[in-house]
């Protein structure tokens, strides 16, 4: 009897969940990420809150979604750097955090090699979120709806780092840009017009060797020729400790150029023409330039027209404009 009270005691108190449904572009590369963290609709939800969630900042001023803004497909929308706590602002762009799943890896620099790191790092750094988890669960204890989100994901209302961690990643690994025009191109649904043909041709010919499609990056940490300037960032060489790394970083997602300027890892660039000028004759010289910038990508007139006009088909207007994505009511 005792025993069977228990087993029925357990089946009891673990929580009927909802699966929820990744959609993964048939185009796409395969990845294991969603077998190895699933996502449930609670679970999702639970992550959304606390993605929005102002009190994992110090002083109440920011949340993960200040920096990673959903109209700027998850990065920083019209700041050069991200800004933090008191007014601080850090060295970098903030990176959108759209296709997680096919990275194994996370930053400019590629210091972060797990998504907890990444949430650690954040809270901890005084130029941003100026916080420690033992705080932010201490306020988030306070707000009933909380204990009882946590409750119905994880089989009670317990609180710690774990879980946290584990719905943020939920919500944020949800992120998937495959709905833009490029994509139903490339599932035969619609047909480019001739000048985005035509840019996609260009593209293939001179940036898909980085930016590799259909995720249009390879996720490999590259120099590409910028001046290092007064922010003194090295990239990938303050990980490594190697000068073989120096002023390498992460080659970035083509996909929604539209709506995340500024551009690159310090948003020193707003507009597509100085992105182009800086590759046809900007580039700088050293001995981590990238071979295949050795002589720069020169471009006509045309073929910067048409490029700009195959960039905003990569344009993914499902992920910005999304009602579940954004902040809860």
């Amino acid at each position: 009897m005792f025993g069977s009270w228990m087993m029925e005691s357990c089946r009891k108190n673990k929580p009927e969940l909802t699966a929820y449904a990744v959609q993964i572009p048939s185009h796409f590369p395969s990845t294991d990420f969603y077998n190895n963290n699933p996502i449930t609709k609670e679970g999702f939800e639970l992550g959304r809150r606390l993605f929005y969630d102002n009190r994992f900042s110090v002083d109440g001023s920011i949340s993960c979604g200040s920096c990673h803004e959903q109209r700027a497909a998850f990065g920083t929308y019209d700041h050069d750097l991200s800004h933090g706590v008191n007014g601080s602002h850090g060295i970098r762009n903030a990176m959108s955090l759209f296709n997680l799943a096919w990275q194994n890896s996370y930053g400019w620099d590629g210091k972060y090699t797990s998504l907890n790191a990444v949430y650690t790092a954040h809270i901890n750094s005084p130029i941003e979120f100026g916080e420690n988890i033992n705080n932010i669960i201490s306020k988030l204890k306070t707000d009933n709806r909380y204990t009882q989100q946590f409750k119905q994901v994880y089989g009670s209302s317990d609180i710690n780092q774990q879980r946290i961690f584990n719905a943020l990643t939920q919500f944020v690994s949800a992120f998937i840009s495959g709905t833009t025009k490029y994509d139903s191109v490339k599932q035969n649904l619609k047909t480019f017009t001739a000048s985005e043909q035509a840019g996609y041709n260009v593209f293939l010919s001179k940036c898909n060797s980085c930016h590799a499609e259909p995720l249009f990056t390879d996720f490999s940490y590259r120099n590409n020729g910028l001046p290092l300037t007064v922010l003194n960032d090295k990239g990938r060489m303050s990980v490594t400790g190697s000068r073989a790394d120096s002023l390498k970083f992460r080659v970035p997602s083509l996909r929604n150029l539209y709506k995340s300027y500024p551009f690159l890892h310090d948003g020193r660039f707003i507009g597509f023409e100085q992105i182009f000028d800086h590759y046809q004759s900007g580039v700088q010289q050293s001995t981590t330039l990238d071979p295949l910038l050795s002589n720069g990508i020169q471009l006509s007139v045309a073929e910067r027209t048409a490029l700009v006009d195959f960039f905003r088909t990569l344009t993914d207007n499902t992920l910005t404009g999304s009602n579940s994505f954004s902040a809860p009511q």
